[in-house]
């Protein structure tokens, strides 16, 4: 199967947003007495906005002490202080190799996706002059399921005009990972070893990711 599409992960694949989630997640948390530390922030890296909100208060002990709009309201407090904070993102906070794969995809005449769970995806790729190298951007409002459901990616497959066995996945969440291979996509994960195990082909870092090793991956996986 000739490969025609990739299709991304935004957070850990094109720039390094975590910091700013983490922020933005340890204010909220002060505001309802629930204190959390960065091993506990991995567990809610590749996830919606509202799972992340349930496992923040299910560690805190506060799992059924809201309703359903008072969680909202909390998420949305959350993302008006992310959204704030990523007016700080800027083209040199591409991460490294990221721009040199991009122009190697579109030169190959591969077309483009953005999967991720973010809903501010837009206005980062905007932030970080990427806009114009994706057709398409799923609405993760769009969508029923969160990773690792393939469902977001078999969107962007089909907004390509693709088939998923056409396409290549990059993601450097776990649950990310699991989604591309139910997706019946060829996964390329960015990650260590471990974290990475479930991937087709992985890197440890962006820098390493080389078109012609992932063609030749696909190609030879059939």
């Amino acid at each position: 199967m000739v490969l025609k599409g990739v299709i991304f992960d935004l957070d850990g694949v094109l720039t390094d947003t975590a910091e700013f989630h983490f922020r933005a997640w340890q204010d909220l948390g002060e505001k309802i007495d629930i204190s959390f530390d960065r091993a506990f922030n991995e567990n809610l890296k590749g996830i919606s906005r509202m799972d992340s909100l349930d496992r923040i208060l299910e560690h805190g002990g506060k799992k059924d002490v809201y309703s359903i709009e008072e969680k909202e309201s909390l998420a949305k407090e959350k993302n008006d202080d992310y959204v704030e904070l990523i007016k700080e993102i800027t083209p040199a906070d591409i991460l490294p190799g990221v721009k040199k794969f991009l122009d190697d995809c579109r030169e190959a005449g591969l077309k483009l996706g953005l999967a991720s769970a973010s809903k501010n995806g837009p206005a980062i790729l905007k932030n970080l002059g990427l806009t114009d190298y994706f057709e398409v951007v799923v609405d993760p409002a769009s969508l029923t399921n969160g990773k690792p459901d393939p469902e977001i990616f078999l969107k962007g497959a089909e907004l390509l005009g693709l088939d998923p066995s056409e396409c290549v996945g990059v993601e450097d969440a776990e649950a990310g990972i699991a989604s591309i291979n139910s997706a019946g996509m060829f996964s390329v994960g960015v990650g260590s070893p471990e974290s990475m195990k479930q991937a087709d082909l992985f890197v440890e870092e962006t820098i390493e990711l080389d078109l012609d090793a992932i063609i030749k991956a696909h190609a030879a996986r059939g």
